[in-house]
């Protein structure tokens, strides 16, 4: 995996440096079989539950990290569509992912991949609509490998040490997800990576990380990524149908009121703010939202 410059031109404005991901909203067939799935495999709490509506983050948190709707009348969606790849849950140490592995084994759900990334160590599996999750927790930043041009970001992807990582767990399956659990990146499937890269780099103002043939990874603050994108299937492909799951709805928060001002200021009359809120839809229709913290 090669990297691109950090800066695409000088005075180029960044996106908040303090940026993550608040939450992501998911359009399921069942929302019963997903909700359970959410919190007793992956081990996520249940904060509030409607006829077609479910709330889900870490235990002790008040607001939802994951809110899962009905999808009426569904179809599946085919994998070249474009749309969510997956949704990473970012784990604050090897312990904590080794217990959700553990976890994961007890129910007897199926773990779909295994890789060392350098910056990460990461395992994957699927939800009950397929739809794609990643569970893994980073390196710290001084280990991350770097490019010899510029010290740039080299992630990679070889494969993992399951064993050594599950003799950090716990002896016994835990039942719910550490409270600092977070939703470190998602990764979509797009038509074409150059114009998705541009837009969330030229017009969000996010920063290129790394990128490989058809796969780009953006983020914030220099971390690895908080977007990935990749046309793996999907090299001009169009949206999944409307009634098939998939990704609703991502938001970001930024660190202040200030910092979405300056992000508004840039979109101009292409965000539609609602709520205290900036909304914006990518170029393959994923639809973002972003909204000051607190």
């Amino acid at each position: 995996m090669s990297t691109r410059p950090a800066e695409a031109a000088a005075g180029v404005h960044r996106i908040d440096p303090d940026l993550r991901i608040g939450a992501v909203e998911l359009g399921v067939s069942d929302v019963s079989a997903s909700a359970d799935f959410y919190s007793h495999a992956l081990g996520l709490a249940l904060l509030a539950r409607a006829a077609d509506t479910v709330q889900l983050g870490p235990p002790q948190h008040d607001r939802a990290a994951l809110v899962l709707h009905r999808v009426r009348d569904p179809v599946p969606a085919s994998p070249h569509d474009t749309g969510l790849f997956h949704v990473a849950w970012l784990h604050p140490s090897r312990a904590e992912l080794a217990a959700t592995v553990e976890r994961l084994l007890a129910g007897r759900w199926p773990i779909d991949g295994a890789s060392d990334h350098g910056v990460s160590e990461a395992l994957y599996l699927s939800d009950p609509d397929g739809l794609g999750i990643e569970i893994y927790a980073d390196r710290p930043r001084e280990q991350w490998p770097r490019t010899r041009e510029g010290g740039e970001i080299a992630m990679f992807t070889r494969p993992l040490d399951v064993d050594d990582l599950l003799a950090q767990g716990p002896s016994e399956p835990t039942a719910a997800v550490a409270p600092a659990v977070v939703v470190g990146h998602v990764h979509l499937k797009v038509a074409h990576v150059a114009r998705a890269a541009a837009f969330y780099r030229d017009v969000l103002g996010f920063t290129e990380q790394a990128h490989m043939p058809s796969a780009a990874f953006l983020a914030a603050d220099g971390y690895h990524h908080h977007i990935g994108l990749n046309s793996w299937q999907s090299r001009g492909a169009h949206p999944a149908p409307a009634n098939a799951p998939g990704l609703r709805l991502l938001t970001f928060e930024l660190s202040d009121a200030e910092a979405l001002g300056e992000l508004g200021a840039r979109l101009g009359p292409v965000g539609k703010g609602a709520s205290g809120e900036l909304r914006v839809s990518d170029p393959d229709g994923t639809h973002l939202a972003f909204r000051a913290a607190g």
